[in-house]
C-alpha cells in the first residue's frame, strides 16, 4: 500500500471514528438554549445525553453481525442514512422528550460507523500494524473533546442550537459521499451468518470465549473506563472544589487531553522496539500505581490542585498506551467474524465506561476521593484480569502472513 493511499484510508476511517464523539461533544454549550427554547430544564435536557449513551452501547451489537453477514459498506450505508435522518429531526423538534427519542435513533445510526471502523482496520491492514493505525484513530478521537465544545459553543452563539444539527447532518453527508466512492470493499460477506437472537448471541459467546479476546477486551474496557470516570468527574473536582472558572476549565481539559493523545501516538514509536504485548503490562502496571497514589493523597488532603493535575495526566498516558494495543490485541485472532469481535469490544468498552462514569455520581462529596477511588479501582481489575488471562493464552495466535502474534 502506498502512503498517500494508507493516509486516506486512515483519514476516512478517522472520520467515522470521530462521528459519534462529535455528536456527544458539539452539543453540549447549548444545554441551555436547548432548554428555554423546549420550555424545559437542564437535567431533562441531559436525558437527551444519556439516550445517545444507551444507544450507542446497543448499537454496537446490532452492527457486529451484520457487517459479518453483509460485508462492511451496505450496513455502513444504511447506518449514516438514519443517522442523517435522525439529525434532520433533531433540528425540528419542538419537546425535549422528542430530542431524547431522537438522540437514540441518531446513536443508532452512528454506531455503524464506529464498528465499521475498527473492523476494516482489521481488513485493510496487515495485523501487526494495527495498533498503530488505533493509535492514530485514537488521535482523532482525543481531539474531539477539544475541538467540538468549542464549535459548538460559537455556532450557538451566533446562529442557534438547530444549526449544530444541521452541521452534523452534512458532516454525515460528506462521510457518506466519501465511503460510496473512495472506500474500498475490505471484507467477503459471510452469507451463512444467521441473524436469529439464538445464532447471535452464540456467535458473541464465540467470540468472548477465546482467552486472548477475553483477556485484552476486559483490560482494555476496564483501563478505558478510567477516561469516562476523569470526564465525568472533572468538573466537579475542578469547577467545584478547586472553584476555577469555565474558562479555566475549559484550558485543563485540552492540556490534560495532550496527555491521553500524546501518549497514544508516542505508543507508534514504541512499537517500533517493542510489541503490543510488551507494552501493556508495563503501562498497566503504570496506572494501577498511578491511581493507587492517587487515592492516598487524595483521602490524606495532600494534594492541591496541581497535584491533581499531575497525577490524572500520568494516569491518562497509561491509557493512552494501553487502549489501541489491547484493541489491536483483542481483534487479532479474528480474520473471519472481526465485525462481532469489533462490536462487542466497543460494547463492553462504552458498558463498563458507562458504569464507572455514573459511579462519580452516587458520591456527594466535595473531595477528590471518589475520582481517585473508582479510577484506581478499575485499574486494578483490569490488572487483576490481565495477568490472570494471560496464562490461558496457550496457543500463539498467528496472522495470515504467518508471523506469530501471541506467545
Amino acid at each position: 500500500m502506498t502512503k498517500p493511499r494508507h493516509f486516506f484510508l486512515i483519514l476516512i476511517l478517522g472520520s467515522l471514528t470521530a462521528l459519534g464523539p462529535f455528536s456527544i461533544d458539539m452539543y453540549l454549550p447549548s444545554f441551555q438554549a436547548i432548554a428555554t427554547d423546549l420550555h424545559t430544564t437542564i437535567e431533562q435536557v441531559t436525558l437527551s445525553l444519556s439516550s445517545y449513551f444507551i444507544g450507542i452501547s446497543a448499537g454496537q451489537l446490532l452492527y457486529g453481525p451484520l457487517l459479518d453477514k453483509f460485508g462492511r459498506k451496505k450496513p455502513l450505508y444504511v447506518g449514516l442514512a438514519v443517522y442523517l435522518l435522525a439529525s434532520f429531526g433533531c433540528m425540528m423538534v419542538g419537546s425535549v422528550e422528542s430530542l431524547i427519542g431522537l438522540r437514540f435513533i441518531q446513536a443508532i445510526g452512528s454506531c455503524a460507523a464506529a464498528v465499521a471502523a475498527v473492523a476494516m482496520v482489521r481488513d485493510l491492514f496487515p495485523v501487526e500494524e494495527n495498533a498503530k493505525v488505533f493509535a492514530l484513530l485514537m488521535l482523532v478521537v482525543g481531539a474531539s473533546p477539544m475541538i467540538a465544545p468549542t464549535v459548538g459553543g460559537y455556532v450557538t452563539a451566533a446562529w442557534g442550537w438547530h444549526e449544530i444539527f444541521l452541521i452534523l447532518a452534512l458532516i454525515a453527508v460528506v462521510i457518506l459521499v466519501t465511503v460510496i466512492f473512495a472506500l474500498p470493499d475490505s471484507y467477503v460477506p459471510d452469507k451463512t451468518l444467521s441473524l436469529k437472537p439464538g445464532p447471535m448471541l452464540a456467535s458473541f459467546w464465540q467470540v468472548m470465549q477465546h482467552p486472548q479476546f477475553f483477556t485484552y477486551v476486559f483490560t482494555g474496557a476496564l483501563s478505558f473506563a478510567g477516561l469516562f470516570t476523569y470526564v465525568a468527574g472533572s468538573p466537579l473536582v475542578f469547577m467545584k472544589l478547586y472553584q476555577v472558572s469555565e474558562k479555566t476549565y475549559g484550558w485543563i481539559f485540552a492540556a490534560l487531553s495532550v496527555g491521553f493523545i500524546g501518549s497514544s501516538q508516542v505508543n507508534s514509536w514504541l512499537l517500533k522496539r517493542y510489541t503490543s504485548q510488551q507494552i501493556v503490562p508495563i503501562a498497566l502496571i503504570g496506572q494501577v500505581i498511578g491511581g493507587i497514589i492517587f487515592v492516598i493523597v487524595a483521602i490524606n488532603g495532600w494534594m492541591g490542585l496541581t497535584g491533581v493535575l499531575v497525577m490524572l495526566f500520568v494516569i491518562l498516558c497509561c491509557i493512552g498506551l494501553i487502549s489501541p494495543n489491547a484493541s489491536a490485541l483483542s481483534l487479532a485472532p479474528f480474520a473471519k467474524n472481526a465485525g462481532t469481535a469489533s462490536a462487542l469490544m466497543g460494547a463492553l468498552q462504552l458498558g463498563f465506561g458507562a458504569l464507572a462514569s455514573m459511579g462519580v455520581g452516587f458520591f456527594h462529596s466535595l473531595t477528590a476521593i471518589p475520582l481517585a477511588a473508582i479510577m484506581a479501582g478499575t485499574s486494578l481489575l483490569a490488572a487483576l484480569i490481565y495477568f490472570t488471562g494471560r496464562r490461558y493464552i496457550k496457543e500463539p495466535v498467528v496472522a495470515s502472513e504467518g508471523a506469530v502474534l501471541v506467545h
